[in-house]
């Protein structure tokens, strides 16, 4: 009994200390990403901010301010730090005025691209498969462009310079680019095969915003 218990101490111990919650039993360097040394809780946090995502973007239009909000909660996580439900839907109110105009924004430019891209499906057009192609390359770079402002946002910036920061942030990283449209084509993908997995799938894109510009080698 005193071995099991001893044992469960010892597990305790090294959880606080690899969450930076508990003292350093060694000299280290403290981890770069605290939250994250938890891999199940880590996956826990993504579906819950999956579901958090869709229910505050359920209106499509309110989606770039449930993707700020999903974006600076992993983040509080990730660096263990206190991130409260609470904490989610004050980002979410702060992000949503300007965000209501980035969502119609996005949601016009979508419909037009979907337009284009059936009309050119359907062979009323000469070129078909070209222009049906640069829809889809349209519809991936409006999801880079909404994940990567999403991540840009902060209270005291807001949506304009976010929006600006776009092309500079694509430039200065485009391999992150091609990873984000890669999330954001894979939610489509898993969406497309079953409805359900939209959420858990939005939860990992967002996770993707957060993840891809800290990447080993960045």
């Amino acid at each position: 009994m005193t071995t099991v218990t001893s044992r469960r101490e010892e597990r305790a111990v090294r959880r606080a200390e690899e969450s930076g919650s508990g003292p350093v039993r060694e000299e280290r360097a403290p981890a770069r990403f605290p939250g994250a040394s938890a891999k199940f809780a880590l996956f826990g946090e993504v579906l819950m901010v999956g579901v958090l995502v869709t229910l505050a973007g359920i209106l499509v239009v309110t989606l770039p301010a449930a993707l700020v909000a999903g974006i600076r909660h992993l983040r509080r996580f990730i660096a263990a730090e206190g991130s409260p439900m609470s904490a989610f839907w004050s980002d979410y109110r702060r992000a949503l005025p300007g965000g209501l105009a980035v969502g119609a924004g996005a949601v016009l430019l979508s419909g037009v691209l979907v337009i284009d891209i059936f009309v050119a499906g359907s062979g009323a057009l000469p070129g078909g498969q070209v222009i049906a192609a640069l829809g889809w390359v349209g519809l991936a770079a409006v999801a880079v462009a909404l994940l990567i402002a999403a991540s840009q946002w902060s209270p005291e910036s807001r949506w304009l310079p976010a929006l600006r920061a776009v092309p500079r942030q694509v430039a200065a990283d485009p391999v992150g680019a091609l990873y984000l449209a890669v999330a954001a084509g894979l939610t489509g993908v898993v969406t497309w095969m079953l409805f359900l997995l939209f959420v858990p799938a939005l939860g990992c894109a967002t996770l993707a915003a957060v993840a891809v510009p800290h990447r080993r080698g960045r």
